[in-house]
């Protein structure tokens, strides 16, 4: 039976060496596994006449479909249109994309990495600065945390930032460099996940890669987990608990993940599905990821003491947390999203479950557009680097619009994102209706 106390996980990604060149070729192009995403918002589906749409759109709904009703005439093809059936296939959505969005420039992936972190540097030195200031000591405890709690917010909201970055590390697409582009790749994802993040990159970057050739799939989606509300009486009692239990949980629910792994593996100790027959050889490789985030730890905390190291570090790492944990859910998880299971999940169908949401155009700025582009994430996800994304959806919801298809498209403005994710996990947590889930 699978735990929930850890759905928090990562809008991220990754790409083990195995499959860095790997891209799906249709929506019928299934991977190994299958996967699972969260309830999401669906857009209104406008009632399209087949006879309207491209005869090429036409025809390739026969062809996804060979046996439709009993003629596979227009009025069948329909239906399966308006009920969301068959979605553009990897190679038509390709095509609706200018080239210029694959391109993936290393100089320019390194300035961002290198402006975010002096952002962290920046702010985590004047939080630190304060803390060890006569004027923060002479203060009375309440007056100490008032003071702090504005710089903290704004170093861990520049660490999310920075583990932006990191997440297109893992993706393969801070560089695509024959020579050295494994190494560049390798070195920023360890300084923005494994030290200023403290989330060991290489075990991140694995179950990451699970979840993106899985999304959407009702049991096989690393990093997030659906129950069926309908079967909720059925669940283990810890389970339930996670349920009853649930608003304590936001805080700390990346924390469980990474160290406990629920539901899909360790990320510090490595047991579970995760870890399952994999080589003594890139076991190593990840434990060097986990020695990076604990020597960090270690030093700072040897350094600064405990109570410095908690204010400095651990508040603001609280607050990556969140940012992380708000983000990936709402991507994720709406009223009247689809699940599928293995006999009726695709890549496509899975990737255009996820849902862009803008946070406002600053904020979608600054966090590199992870929650307004990140439908494109998942149907490129090793090939659209995080300075495309914005030109790759206004691209995306042109050609979608022209072929009659904008019905697969789910967007959201989501301005009030801290009420939100506070009100969705109080009300939903991890549970979908059954209503939700394709089963056939």
């Amino acid at each position: 039976m699978k735990f929930s106390a850890t759905h928090a996980l990562l809008a991220t990604l990754a790409c083990s060496s195995q499959v860095h060149g790997w891209t799906p070729s249709s929506s019928n192009s299934k991977p190994a596994r299958s996967s699972v995403v969260a309830p999401i918002h669906v857009a209104p589906i406008a009632a399209v006449s087949v006879l309207e749409l491209p005869p090429a759109t036409v025809e390739r709904v026969r062809e996804d479909v060979p046996v439709v009703g009993n003629n596979n005439n227009d009025e069948d093809i329909q239906k399966l249109i308006q009920n969301n059936s068959v979605p553009p296939s990897l190679g038509e959505v390709r095509k609706l994309l200018p080239k210029s969005v694959f391109q993936v420039d290393t100089q320019t992936s390194l300035a961002y990495f290198g402006i975010d972190f002096a952002a962290v540097a920046i702010s985590m030195t004047a939080l630190h600065a304060v803390v060890t200031s006569g004027f923060y000591h002479a203060l009375p405890i309440p007056a100490q945390a008032l003071t702090v709690a504005p710089l903290q917010l704004i170093t861990g909201f520049a660490m999310w930032c920075m583990w932006c970055i990191g997440h297109d590390a893992g993706h393969t697409t801070i560089s695509k460099n024959k020579k050295y582009g494994k190494l560049i790749n390798r070195v920023v994802g360890e300084i923005s996940h494994s030290m200023i993040c403290l989330t060991p990159f290489i075990p991140w970057q694995k179950s990451h890669l699970q979840h993106h050739l899985n999304h959407n799939h009702l049991e096989n989606d690393y990093s997030h987990q659906w129950f069926v509300r309908e079967t909720a009486e059925d669940l283990h009692p810890l389970i339930k608990l996670s349920h009853k239990t649930r608003n304590l949980q936001l805080p700390i629910l990346y924390l469980v993940y990474l160290l406990f792994g629920v539901p899909d593996g360790g990320h510090v100790f490595f047991y579970g599905r995760l870890w399952e027959k994999e080589s003594t050889k890139e076991k190593l490789r990840a434990y060097g990821s986990v020695a990076v985030s604990l020597a960090t730890a270690g030093s700072l905390w040897a350094t600064m003491g405990t109570a410095d190291f908690a204010v400095v570090c651990m508040v603001p790492w609280l607050v990556l947390s969140f940012w992380l944990f708000m983000v990936t859910y709402l991507q994720h998880h709406s009223d009247d999203g689809r699940l599928y299971t293995d006999d009726t999940w695709t890549f496509t169908k899975g990737a255009f479950e996820t849902v862009d949401r803008s946070y406002g155009e600053y904020v979608n700025r600054m966090s590199h557009h992870m929650m307004d582009g990140h439908v494109i994430h998942h149907l490129f996800f090793t090939r659209v680097p995080h300075y495309k994304l914005r030109e790759a959806t206004e691209a995306l919801q042109e050609g979608l619009e022209k072929e009659g298809l904008s019905h697969w498209y789910k967007n959201e403005d989501t301005h009030n994102f801290a009420l939100e994710i506070v009100d969705q996990f109080n009300k939903n947590w991890f549970y979908c209706n059954e209503d939700q889930v394709v089963r056939k």
